[in-house]
């Protein structure tokens, strides 16, 4: 059995005294794991940091064996933005949620084009509301999509302003006052206003990481990546710290 594709670096670790086992997002033939031989070496080691665009040739004696990686750089996204916590937060990120959520040789390609244009992005400052857009193409690609299209109440497509947590559809701020305390703040830059701050970005992720928990992650594929039932990979929650600690260093200052 060979195959030929390009993939996305999700995750690597070591095999044996040489060798990686390294998980790929490839464009056609899903999440899939295969051994690099002398992955461990010092050469090999930028080769397969997360999040690294490559050329993938696998290859196995059966199709369900693992097989063996040979692979050649494409693009390393993470290498312009070694300096900045936040993007590489991102990626992290991304990276454990595709490992932790999707079967495994599964085609998914759509996902594997949104994950290329969230690491192509050249202004850092989009890099966070995307990732929360990416989040809900997860989620829609699971079949856990949020129904933004109008208010569940009312038809309404104007004003939306909450997410019922239980149905994932979109309500407006009037439709929804009787339920404040039961639903779940939507991010205005969610529904198509250019302006957010870093308590807008933690909304985004409190409401993405709701129902990835609730759905996705309620009996997980991966336990390696999600130990328990119901919560959400460590680079993600990580990822949550970055901004509730940078929001409270800010408010520390004023």
């Amino acid at each position: 059995m060979e195959w030929k594709d390009e993939g996305i670096v999700l995750s690597a670790r070591p095999h044996g005294e040489t060798a990686m086992i390294v998980t790929l997002l490839t464009a056609t033939h899903g999440c899939h794991a295969g051994l690099v031989q002398g992955g461990q070496s010092r050469r090999r080691q930028s080769l397969l940091q997360a999040g690294n665009h490559v050329e993938a040739r696998w290859n196995a004696r059966l199709e369900g064996h693992l097989g063996n990686y040979t692979l050649e750089p494409l693009t390393a996204f993470a290498a312009p933005w070694l300096s900045d916590p936040e993007i590489l937060a991102i990626i992290a990120s991304a990276t454990a949620l595709i490992e932790a959520s999707l079967p495994e040789r599964q085609p998914m390609p759509r996902l594997f084009d949104s994950l290329i244009a969230l690491f192509s992005l050249p202004d850092r400052e989009l890099w966070a509301p995307a990732m929360i857009r990416w989040e809900m193409g997860i989620l829609e690609a699971l079949g856990y999509g949020m129904d933004l299209s109008c208010c569940a109440l009312t038809g309404a497509k104007e004003g939306l302003a909450f997410i019922s947590p239980r149905t994932g559809r979109a309500v407006t701020q009037s439709a929804a006052a009787p339920y404040h305390d039961k639903l779940l703040p939507l991010p205005a830059f969610l529904c198509g206003t250019m302006m957010w701050d870093d308590s807008d970005i933690l909304q985004g992720l409190d409401l993405t990481g709701h129902f990835l928990s609730l759905h996705v992650f309620a009996n997980p594929q991966n336990r390696r990546l999600v130990p328990q039932d119901g919560t959400l990979p460590l680079a993600r929650q990580r990822l949550a710290d970055y901004y509730k600690n940078r929001m409270e260093r800010v408010e520390a200052v004023a």
